[in-house]
This record gives structure tokens, C-alpha cells and sequence, in this order.
């Protein structure tokens, strides 16, 4: 992953150890205690510094591997900069609002659980967080199934699988662009590739959803009414807004550089939303440092439209990329992870192997440390290597990343978005875990194109 050499050769049991001390620490931290994963990550390179100096390795090699393992992540940063502004001037301009309420149309009270499925999706590409979807209209919608009558375990699965595949594809999304930037890959080229596993995971939940779907004949909508109502009296909402996303998608086809495509797309934003509103410039410096808020007068619309974002709101991620991306870097400076690599390397002598393993990597961070953002990372770093010498190109282990790594977070109960949608919705996760297809679906197909040698690129 990086291009950094081991100043060290320890052995398996020390390697062994050491790796465990530090899932257990980042796991009790997060699980235990609460904690966000960032503290509990700085303690794991004091670990590694202790070790090292313990070995009578020089203090300057140590720190060297520190710093260059977080620069491996500072084109990530820069992306991660730009989102923040992106999303901030989607809010300003209507263009997220717009797609919003052109989702909410969708809903009718036949195959409710499928449209849940579509409208939460498409809120999510909108708005780039699985959180916030189930936070907002997630609610909603579990407030519509109490009224209807309906399974609510089902319904929360329709939630949770919309929200993340909007989570998964979405340009906005600071995992997609963690899991691109990671290993080098380009962001719309990582979001495309993901499509031959994703939008097969897509349509069997659409199918399932629909199948599983009773008949349902009450026009009790009120709740959805109330979003409509407000979204439409925030004066966001026009046809003309949606051209910052046309811009993006005609950038991506004809595969601009990410940043300049973010770029293009949030000053065109920023240009449209003074059609219908007037802005000082001090508002637009604000808006795009410090994210949009949202003034409707209805709590859950204003919590769907103050995403906290700009530059401010994507400093949480970007500590988190560079403290764990430091980790990374002490981890193979001290020969941790080539060691524990060359352990099994006998097991990932083929393409089949090597994806079901990271696969299994990402999916066993989640479960041990409940954290999808570290089973990105720490995924990533360990087994890019792994991907060069079978022949495969890096966007495969990006989109393992993600189909094994972002979607499953939300069905381990003690995890961060396992904990979360457990609070908001009022389902327990063990309740709805069966009924998330979409995270289901999307770690087998992985593994299964994989053995099958299928949707696979080469290097």
C-alpha cells in the first residue's frame, strides 16, 4: 500500500500481540466506552513508538513511517475538502432539496416497503449519508408503517438497505471517497466499477421488498405531506436546481478529474441559488466552511437539511484518515503487517482467495471493532499488495472495501451505525438484520464474482 520499507522483522507471536492489543483497545474504546475511534487509534501508535523504541529502533525512523503514512492520504484529503463544499452549495442552491421531494412523490401506500426502499435511496445519493437519511425521513417512514400497521423490522431493513446503497454510490459520500482515495483510485471510476456488484444487490432487494409488500389501501400519508409541505416553503425547490448534478454527471462521463468535477459542480450551485435567494458573500464563505441550516420551522426537515457539512464538517473524517493512515504506516515500518501478510500468503496465491479474504478482513474489523471507516482503511492497507501480485487492479479491492466493509457495519448491533439506527428507528438490529438485503447482498456477490473470475479487472 505504501511505499514504505519494514525497519524491522518481528516475529509472528510479537506481530500477533501487538495486532491484537490494538483491535482490542480500538474495540473497547468504541464499544466499552463510547469513545470515537480517533483517541483510542493515538494510543495504538504510542504502542507501536513503545514497541519500537523497545527494539532499539531509532526515534527518526519510527516518526519518518508516521509521516509517511499519513501523506499517503492527503490527495484523499483534499477530495475530502471539496465534498464539503459540494454538499454545502447543493444545500444553498436547492439541488438536494429538489431531489428530496422529487423522491417523497414517489410514495403511495401500494408496495410500501419497496418504494421506502427507492425514495431512501435516492435521498441518500442525494445527501451522501446513510445516517442522516435514517435519521430524517428514516423516521418518517417508520412513523408511516406504525400507522399502517406494518412490520416494522421489515420496514427498518428497506430503510437501512436504501440509505446505504445511496451512502455507497454517492459522490458525496465520505466512505466512497475514503475507499477510492485510499488505494489510488479514481472517484467516478470507483463508483462505476461498483455498479456490476451493486446494482444486482439493487434490484434483487427492489424484488424482494416489492414481493414481501402487502396490500395496503389506508391514505394516511400525513407525515410524508408535512416534509412536502415544508420542503416546498423553503422556496428550494425548482426544476433549474438540478443542474449542478447534470454538470457532475457530464464531468464523470467524461472522466474529469474528481476535484475539478466537484469544483465545476459547487460553483455552478453557488451561481443558481442566487436566482431565488440573495446571499452576501459572507454567507456563502460561511455556508461553504461551515455547512447550510436548514429554517423550515419543521425539526426533522431542518435535520435533514443541516448536514453540518463545508470544509468544517468533513474535519472529523479527514483526523480520523490521517491518525489512521499514520497507524498504517508504523504498522508496516515495523514490519507488522508484512509479517502477518506472509503468514498467509500461501492462502492468497489466487484471485478468489485474495478477494474472499479481504472480504472477510472488512467484514471481521466491523464485527470486532465496530467501525466501518477503520474497516476501510485498515483494509485497504493490508491487502494492496496482495491484490498487485494476483494481477488486479486496485478499484477491485476499493469495491470489496465497500460491499464488505461500509454496508455491514449497520447490521453488527454494538457498531456506530448499529447502535445509532437502533436509538432512532426503535427496532433493534438483530430485528431488521434479516430483512437488510442490500447489506446482505452486497459482501456475497462480491465474493461470488470473485470466484466466478467475473466483473473483474486487470492490471
Amino acid at each position: 500500500m505504501f511505499p514504505i520499507k519494514a525497519i524491522h522483522t518481528p516475529t509472528v507471536k510479537a506481530s500477533v500481540l501487538l495486532t491484537t492489543l490494538i483491535v482490542a483497545m480500538i474495540s473497547v474504546s468504541i464499544v466499552k466506552f463510547d469513545s470515537v475511534p480517533h483517541v483510542p487509534i493515538l494510543f495504538a501508535i504510542l504502542l507501536l513508538f513503545g514497541y519500537g523504541l523497545w527494539k532499539k529502533l531509532a526515534y527518526k525512523e519510527l516518526e519518518r513511517g508516521l509521516v509517511d503514512g499519513a501523506s499517503a492520504g492527503m490527495s484523499g484529503v483534499f477530495l475530502f475538502f471539496f465534498i464539503g463544499i459540494l454538499v454545502s452549495s447543493w444545500m444553498m442552491s436547492g439541488t438536494i432539496p429538489t431531489i428530496i421531494y422529487a423522491g417523497l412523490q414517489l410514495i403511495t401506500p401500494a408496495f410500501f416497503y419497496a418504494i421506502v426502499f427507492i425514495v431512501t435511496a435516492i435521498i441518500g445519493l442525494a445527501v451522501g449519508s446513510s445516517l442522516t437519511t435514517v435519521a430524517t425521513i428514516g423516521v418518517a417512514f417508520i412513523s408511516m408503517a406504525h400507522i399502517l400497521e406494518l412490520s416494522l423490522p421489515l420496514a427498518a431493513g428497506a430503510i437501512v438497505s436504501g440509505a446505504f446503497f445511496g451512502d455507497k454510490m454517492s459522490p458525496l459520500s465520505d466512505t466512497t471517497n475514503l475507499a477510492s482515495s485510499i488505494v489510488g483510485v479514481d472517484l467516478f471510476e470507483h463508483i462505476r466499477n461498483m455498479g456490476w456488484t451493486t446494482i444486482p444487490a439493487f434490484f434483487i432487494s427492489l424484488i424482494l421488498f416489492g414481493a414481501l409488500s402487502p396490500s395496503v389501501t389506508t391514505n394516511n400519508l400525513d407525515t410524508v405531506e408535512t416534509f412536502t409541505t415544508a420542503l416546498l416553503g423553503t422556496n428550494l425547490i425548482h426544476w433549474y436546481t438540478l443542474v449542478p448534478v447534470v454538470i457532475l454527471i457530464i464531468l464523470t462521463f467524461v472522466k474529469a478529474p474528481a476535484i475539478l468535477t466537484l469544483a465545476v459542480s459547487a460553483v455552478s450551485a453557488i451561481m443558481i441559488a442566487y436566482i431565488h435567494t440573495f446571499y452576501s458573500i459572507s454567507d456563502v464563505l460561511k455556508i461553504l466552511f461551515s455547512g447550510y441550516t436548514g429554517s423550515t420551522g419543521v425539526e426533522a426537515v431542518d435535520a435533514l437539511l443541516s448536514r453540518g457539512d463545508g470544509m468544517e464538517g468533513m474535519m472529523f473524517t479527514i483526523a480520523l484518515v490521517l491518525l489512521a493512515l499514520s497507524m498504517g504506516g508504523m504498522l508496516f515500518t515495523l514490519g507488522i503487517v508484512q509479517c502477518l501478510l506472509a503468514k498467509i500468503e500461501s492462502l492468497l496465491r489466487k484471485v478468489s482467495s485474495v478477494i474472499l479474504t479481504s472480504a472477510l478482513t472488512a467484514i471481521g474489523i466491523n464485527v470486532l471493532i465496530g467501525e466501518q471507516y477503520l474497516s476501510i482503511l485498515l483494509t485497504g492497507q493490508a491487502f494492496q499488495s496482495s491484490y498487485e501480485k494476483v494481477g488486479l487492479a486496485n478499484k477491485n479491492l476499493s469495491r470489496v472495501m465497500e460491499d464488505a466493509g461500509t454496508v455491514i457495519n449497520p447490521l453488527v448491533p454494538w457498531s456506530v451505525a448499529g447502535i445509532f439506527i437502533t436509538t432512532v428507528l426503535d427496532v433493534p438490529t438483530i430485528a431488521y438484520l434479516p430483512f437488510a438485503f442490500f447489506c446482505l447482498l452486497s459482501p456475497i456477490l462480491t465474493v461470488l464474482f470473485g470466484y466466478l473470475g467475473k466483473t473483474l479487472t486487470r492490471i
